[in-house]
Formats: structure tokens, C-alpha cells, sequence
């Protein structure tokens, strides 16, 4: 988790940095080194068939959910500070809460609804609705939170029979897809140092993908979901020496807010699914 956390930080600074290229051609860049990467974890007994799936329709849906996640938080990074959008981001299990209840007929009790509040309250202090130019860009990071969610339900579906690497290979194979459709806006010619830069945002986007699916298959969630909050202080950093950005102290406490509701969130996840464990066990 440690590992996504770092790959996923420098992306998103890559990313707010390449504000003088368009996101058409950066979003190409994710996607088509994110393919160069995949196709070097794809087990050898897969090689000759790895684009082989049971659920195209699922995967669309993962895919379309996930390009407009993807485009929203680009637009965020480049005209909000770094720790506004990842404390804004932080808000996706809230929505994922949402979502569960009427994509996935699950029951929300009590605890999980004070906490999807507490974390609408965070979002509030920190977007501060208004009418103002400014507050227009805040809802690209709250399109990244409802796609995201959507994206969290369909991989759970999607994992019960595909494997996490044709998961992330089809959405990184949409992204570059979509890529080629601006091409007609325009592209801007690289040097060979900021190429290799851009380069790096599909390699961060692949390796930090995989390594966030192992970390919560290998180890508790309970102890890894933590560790992302973490991104909140490479932000700060970030953020703080290369664009001299300071976080307004609405957006700390928006952003503790925020994180104790999706711990909440993920507290009581955690003890469901023991409690369903328990009782399996028992019958």
C-alpha cells in the first residue's frame, strides 16, 4: 500500500505539472505506457488469449466509469492546489457506501449513514459552495469520488472471475483509445525529458493499480487503508516546495473530517464481514 500511495503521489504530480500539454496527449500517455507495463506481469499461460473475458458488458462499464473518474481528477490537479483534490478524493468509499446500497442491495446501518454525513460535511467546509468562478472547479474531484465509486463496485464484481491484471489492462487500453480522439485538438511535441516524464504517468498509474489490488489482498484492510491517507501529507509537501501552495485551514479540517467518516466506513465494513465469517463458520 505504502508503494501505490508513493506511485499514485508522483503521478498526480506529474500530472498538475503537465498543465502545458493537453490532457488528451497525457491521458495517452497513461494509458498506452500503462499497456507496455501490463503486458509484462500477464502469466505466460495467458499470452496467447490474455484478452480473453466472461463479462465484456462489466468491464465497459468499469472502463466508462472509470475514463470520466480519470478526466475529472486530471482537470481537478491542474486547476486546484495538490491537497485540496487528494482531500476532496478522499471522500470515494462515502459514495461507494451510496452506490453499494442500490447496485448491490446491501444494508447501511446506522454508523455507516452518520459517517457518509460527517463526510458530506467535510466536502462542504472544503469546496464551500458558492457562486463564485473559483468553487466551478470543485466538482471535478467530487465527478473523480462518484466515478471512482462506481469503478470500486464494478471491480468487486469483476474479480470474482477476472484476473486483477485484464482489469487494469482494459482500462488503461480505454484510455488510450480515448486519447486518439484528440488528437484533432492538437498535441504538443515533447522534449526528450518531458516525454520521459509523461512516460512516467502511465508507469506510476500501472504499477501503483497493481500494487494497490495486492495490498488489500495480501494484508487486512484494517492495516493498509490507513496508509493512504498518507497521500494527504506527500500533497501537503509537494504541493508546499514545488507549486508554494499552503492548505487553508478549512481544508484540514474538511479533510479529517472526511478521512474519520471513510474510517468509519471501513471500521464497519471490517466487522461485517466477520460477523458473516462467524456465522458461516458456526452453521
Amino acid at each position: 500500500m505504502f508503494l501505490s500511495i508513493c506511485a499514485f503521489s508522483l503521478m498526480d504530480v506529474i500530472v498538475k505539472w503537465s498543465v502545458d500539454y493537453p490532457i488528451g496527449q497525457v491521458l495517452f500517455f497513461r494509458g498506452f505506457f500503462g499497456i507496455i507495463f501490463y503486458f509484462f506481469v500477464i502469466p505466460k499461460d495467458r499470452i496467447h488469449n490474455f484478452y480473453k473475458t466472461q463479462r465484456p458488458g462489466l468491464h465497459f462499464l468499469r472502463c466508462i466509469s472509470g475514463l470520466i473518474a480519470l478526466v475529472a481528477i486530471f482537470i481537478a490537479l491542474r486547476k486546484l492546489p495538490l491537497a485540496t483534490v487528494v482531500s476532496i478524493s478522499f471522500a470515494a468509499p462515502i459514495f461507494t457506501t451510496i452506490f453499494s446500497i442500490f447496485l448491490l442491495s446491501e444494508k447501511v446501518g446506522i454508523f455507516r449513514w452518520l459517517a457518509v454525513i460527517v463526510g458530506f460535511v467535510g466536502i462542504l467546509i472544503i469546496t464551500e459552495p458558492g457562486i463564485s468562478q473559483m468553487n466551478v472547479y470543485y466538482i471535478f474531484p467530487i465527478i473523480f469520488c462518484l466515478g471512482l465509486s462506481y469503478v470500486a463496485i464494478t471491480i468487486r464484481q469483476l474479480s470474482s472471475t477476472e484476473p486483477v491484471w485484464l482489469i487494469s489492462f482494459y482500462f488503461s487500453l480505454s484510455i488510450t483509445l480515448l486519447s486518439f480522439l484528440t488528437i484533432p485538438q492538437g498535441w504538443v511535441m515533447p522534449s526528450l525529458n518531458h516525454f520521459a516524464l509523461l512516460s512516467l504517468v502511465g508507469i506510476f498509474g500501472g504499477v501503483a493499480n497493481l500494487w494497490l489490488s495486492q495490498s488489500y489482498k495480501y494484508s487486512e484492510v484494517s492495516l493498509v487503508t490507513p496508509l493512504k491517507y498518507l497521500a494527504l501529507v506527500f500533497a501537503i509537501i509537494f504541493g508546499y516546495f514545488i507549486w508554494e501552495e499552503i492548505p487553508t485551514i478549512k481544508t484540514l479540517i474538511g479533510a479529517f473530517l472526511v478521512i474519520i467518516s471513510t474510517l468509519i466506513i471501513f471500521r464497519r465494513e471490517i466487522y461485517k464481514k466477520k460477523i458473516i465469517t462467524s456465522k458461516t463458520i458456526n452453521d
